[in-house]
């Protein structure tokens, strides 16, 4: 039965990491591209330092969570990245538009409570 539930975690986490990436990384190419400012300035840090944060939590994290490698804590980066998208940038918009962000951010606020299982290179 554990296999199953083994199994599950990694599809979960592959699907969604995958899908986040089609997001981050037509973002990384413009940032590698010289476009620095790829966001605006929702928490106060600055252009770059969002589009920064932004990265992370689209690109780097999900690849993490992907292979299963410190799973728990990159959860814990794309699923604050998109609270910041739902609740403060979207945050005066219908749900349509909101919905997105808040579907990843409780699918990765679950793999941070669940762990990545047995199919990761973390395998806990």
């Amino acid at each position: 039965m554990k296999r199953y539930n083994d199994l599950g975690l990694l599809l979960f986490r592959a699907v969604f990491s995958l899908l986040m990436l089609t997001h981050g990384f037509p973002k990384l190419m413009r940032f590698i591209e010289g476009d620095f400012v790829l966001v605006g300035d929702p928490i106060g840090l600055g252009g770059v330092v969002s589009s920064i944060l932004v990265l992370a939590g689209e690109v780097v994290a999900p690849v993490l969570i992907l292979i299963g490698l410190q799973s728990r804590a990159a959860s814990v980066i794309s699923a604050f990245t998109m609270a910041v998208a739902a609740f403060v940038v979207h945050g005066h918009d219908p749900i349509a538009k909101k919905e997105l962000a808040l579907l990843y951010m409780f699918a990765f606020i679950t793999v941070a409570l669940m762990g990545p299982g047995s199919f990761s290179i973390d395998k806990k």
